[in-house]
């Protein structure tokens, strides 16, 4: 059953509500991507949301109307292998969530079940759901485990992370990168890409989690869902006005002052 894990205390004014859906936060939460839900938490608040965060998981229905945003972790083949028989039955909902332009951020395990099928390290064929187009080879004797630095030219950020999988995602023609590689393996270590950026769907290997390194794209994260739900038009408080250098460095998003001053 569907049940609320996290929200915002209810002693405050609030000028917005996200609701939040986490797929399978009671199985795919391996990696510290909790930290990612903490993330969207504090920016949510930040930017003047109340947030609401709940487990969608085995049985659950995905109510792809309620929902503002979703995160999708992962977590070890087992429990990946559970997630994957009972995915389908959301297939549908989630869909129509990413055609509608709705904010995904997808990591890892939750990053290949969205795609067409990924090759565990046995050999076994696991299906996605076949929502966006990558696939995902397996290796043999064989991780991507380190550091890794990427840029994405669209948006002119920079993102830093800790990869660390033993699968090889290749992007479909239509989907874009997160990012292109500074350093590291990324997707595969062949093409010089790192995660999926489709419609506002954002998938990545970077475990540590993400968002805590990374708080613009937490930022991009949270008001994209905002101006998804309350108009392209609302105004909000810049990037800097909410994440101050301070919070910034504590977060591993900049690595010094004349860094986040450019």
């Amino acid at each position: 059953m569907t049940y609320t894990s996290l929200q915002s205390p209810a002693d405050k004014d609030y000028q917005y509500e996200l609701n939040v859906a986490h797929l399978y936060g009671n199985l795919l939460n391996t990696y510290g991507d909790n930290g990612n839900v903490l993330m969207m938490k504090y920016v949510g608040e930040k930017l003047g949301a109340k947030m609401t965060f709940d487990i969608v998981s085995v049985g659950d229905e995905f109510d792809d109307n309620y929902y503002d945003m979703v995160f999708f972790g992962g977590g070890q083949d087992y429990e990946q292998s559970i997630v994957a028989k009972d995915l389908p039955s959301k297939r549908e909902p989630i869909d129509r969530f990413i055609q509608n332009d709705k904010v995904i951020l997808a990591i890892c395990g939750g990053f290949q079940l969205l795609g067409q099928y990924y090759i565990q390290a046995n050999g076994v064929r696991i299906d996605g759901i076949g929502v966006m187009g990558h696939y995902t080879l397996n290796q043999e004797n064989n991780r991507f485990i380190g550091d890794v630095k990427i840029h994405n030219e669209e948006f002119n950020e920079t993102y830093y992370g800790f990869e660390n999988h033993q699968g090889r995602t290749f992007l479909s023609d239509d989907e874009k990168p997160l990012g292109k590689v500074i350093y590291g393996k990324g997707n595969n270590n062949e093409d010089g890409t790192e995660g999926v950026h489709y419609k506002n769907v954002y998938g990545s290997y970077f475990h540590g989690p993400i968002l805590s390194r990374n708080a613009n794209l937490a930022y991009r994260l949270v008001t994209t869902a905002l101006r998804n739900k309350y108009g392209q038009d609302i105004t909000l408080p810049s990037y800097q006005d909410i994440l101050s250098l301070e919070v910034a460095e504590e977060y591993g998003d900049v690595k010094s002052k004349a860094e986040f001053e450019k």
